[in-house]
């Protein structure tokens, strides 16, 4: 065999199941048909840390957010990337909306998230003054980081241990042979390689890719649905608040929420709109629907202060109206296959959890 493992897709995901097979001494080599890593998802999210309190309990988006965010903050301190533990308040903005914040103050607990308080709205407004609140949870390990770094420090670590990433270099299909895999690579450079291990981490390509590998159960690709999430940034107005601010969760995602990135830039996004195909224009008329949603929290926003500003593209496995499903990861004991593992439906909490979802992934290739 050429390689150990071959991971398909260099995101946040891909880098970091590359990172954990490389870690375990495997010779490693990852396939990007964009022409620099991180160029899809991993590149138009809201780079939030996220704690693990939404998610339900004993889920593999609850158990690998919690694991990955307690991995990635001393990852990126020991690689110097930035980030900062500015911590987050999920509001709820009426008496109506108590119940359900109660409910994911619960949630947190039993899923051994640390650093949670129950707050007033008068001890949440002491916190952040603009802030409209009749009560909130503060969660103290919430942040934000500077995804790009992070993708290159984990870069960093692959070709240290020997590993690399061939860019401009599509996936076209795999089979599979005595001992492991032979994988098509197209691009300038067509070739075909052999691995003992493959690794399908590419978001929004996923089903293509899993058609594309020879024997691959078509019962076992899930619908792929592209839930578009558009963003505003504020212009004009001085950034309102110093910690991250949520809405309660809607349907489907987490609700319009707002950050101050490292940059000191306030933005809020994303929302969740259906579309039929990849489309990164922001939607303008969706600025109503933000102005309406930020002022339940912040009632000060002043009229023309949104400006459009990037859109982003969740790699959903549901449908609107249908419930959220966990993270699919699938490994060998559910397809059948050996030594291939496919990732489907890895949205928010991916970028929090990949350093935990790497070491899973890892974990299912060891002989």
């Amino acid at each position: 065999m050429d390689f150990d493992a071959v991971i398909v897709g260099a995101g946040a995901v891909g880098l970091a199941c590359g990172y954990a097979l490389a870690r375990r001494g495997f010779s490693v080599v990852l396939l990007e048909k964009e022409a620099r890593i991180g160029a899809g998802v991993s590149s138009r999210n809201s780079e939030v840390i996220h704690a693990g309190l939404y998610y339900q309990p004993g889920s593999l988006k609850a158990r690998l957010c919690v694991e990955g965010r307690r991995l990635l903050y001393p990852f990126l301190e020991a690689h110097g990337v930035a980030h900062r533990r500015c911590g987050k308040l999920i509001v709820a903005t009426e008496q109506s909306e108590l119940a359900g914040l109660e409910n994911l103050h619960a949630r947190g607990g039993a899923n051994d998230v640390e650093g949670l308080s129950w707050l007033s709205g008068a001890d949440a407004r002491a916190i952040e003054p603009q802030l409209n609140a009749v009560a909130a949870i503060l969660s103290r390990e919430s942040g934000i980081l500077d995804a790009h770094d992070y993708m290159l420090a984990l870069l960093g670590e692959i070709e240290a241990y020997g590993g690399a990433v061939a860019l401009n270099t599509p996936f076209m299909g795999a089979a599979a042979v005595s001992g492991g895999w032979r994988i098509e690579a197209g691009g300038d450079a067509p070739a075909s390689i052999t691995a003992h291990r493959l690794v399908i981490a590419t978001g929004l390509g996923a089903q293509a890719c899993a058609k594309a590998v020879e024997g691959f159960p078509a019962s076992r690709i899930p619908p792929q649905h592209f839930g578009k999430g558009n963003y505003f940034a504020l212009q004009g107005v001085r950034a309102p608040f110093e910690h991250l601010i949520y809405p309660l969760p809607i349907p489907g995602a987490l609700g319009t929420h707002y950050r101050r990135d490292l940059g000191g830039v306030a933005r809020f996004g994303p929302d969740l709109e259906w579309v039929e195909h990849e489309d990164y224009a922001v939607n303008l008329e969706r600025a109503a629907s933000f102005y309406a949603t930020v002022r339940r929290f912040w009632p000060d926003l002043p009229d023309g202060a949104l400006v459009p500003d990037y859109a982003g593209i969740r790699p959903k496995i549901h449908g609107p109206g249908e419930p959220q499903p966990d993270f699919l990861i699938d490994a060998p004991a559910a397809h059948g296959l050996a030594g291939l593992v496919c990732l489907f439906g890895i949205e928010s909490p991916g970028l929090t959890a990949s350093l935990a979802i790497g070491e899973a992934v890892a974990k299912r290739l060891e002989p």
